[in-house]
């Protein structure tokens, strides 16, 4: 029997240097994986859907890597959404000039930050953001640091969108067959290490202590999916979070 337990492993991708040429080629792995999981569309869906009326000023996602998954959704949401400012956070440099080019072109201002996640959300003079944004970032951490983490976020924002993998028999098959369409070695370790990371159920929402006020919804997506998303009720405002 599979055991479908959560458990927390190194992935070696956040362990490689950012220029060895198996992190280069894992990261290209990644963009496909994304597509497989149909994350970007996963993540716009959302955004229209709280921000139905004037879009939002300022997202930030978390664990952004290269940045290319935001420019992905970014694609997908303009020319409608345009003149956003929005920080790429990593605690690795790795957003290209290119990258922010290309932001630029669709009117989305992107400040790449290097910093530890934790640091950066803990800032007393942080700025607040309309949204959110972790894709495949929140399985990195155990419940405890995970709660520490949603908690710090819900001080930073109205709106969280998180996709993540899917912790499912399915799911774990899938990963190990990521080399049947090519993924280097680094993709296929940390895509199980992934999976048996991911989450299932409610459980993202079990860790959510943000108190009265937020409506949270969590789900499954597709086929290796799993998101949850939290929306502050009194989201009147696109500024003013409360997360001061």
């Amino acid at each position: 029997m599979i055991n479908l337990s959560r458990t927390i492993e190194p992935e070696w991708l956040d362990e490689l240097p950012p220029d060895d040429p198996r992190a280069m080629r894992s990261r290209r792995d990644l963009d496909r994986i994304n597509a497989l999981m149909m994350n970007a569309g996963l993540v716009a869906r959302e955004l229209r859907r709280a921000f139905p009326g004037p879009a939002p000023r300022s997202i930030a996602e978390i664990g952004a890597g290269d940045g290319r998954f935001l420019l992905g959704i970014a694609r997908k949401l303009t020319p409608r959404w345009g003149e956003l400012d929005v920080v790429l956070l990593d605690q690795q440099k790795l957003v290209s000039h290119e990258t922010r080019r290309d932001f630029i072109t669709l009117g989305w201002r992107a400040q790449p930050v290097t910093e530890d996640v934790f640091a950066w959300l803990a800032q007393s003079d942080g700025p607040a953001f309309d949204v959110i944004i972790a894709n495949l970032f929140l399985h990195h951490f155990d419940n405890a640091k995970l709660a520490e983490l949603l908690s710090l976020i819900a001080r930073r924002t109205r709106t969280l969108i998180a996709c993540e993998p899917q912790r499912s028999v399915r799911a774990l098959l899938f990963s190990r067959m990521l080399g049947v369409i090519g993924c280097n070695d680094v993709t296929r370790h940390d895509a199980v290490v992934s999976v048996r990371a991911g989450f299932k159920d409610e459980e993202l929402s079990g860790l959510w202590t943000a108190g009265d006020g937020w409506t949270l919804q969590e789900r499954t997506y597709g086929l290796f999916s799993h998101y949850f998303v939290a929306t502050r009720d009194n989201s009147d405002s696109h500024s003013d979070t409360g997360a001061r």
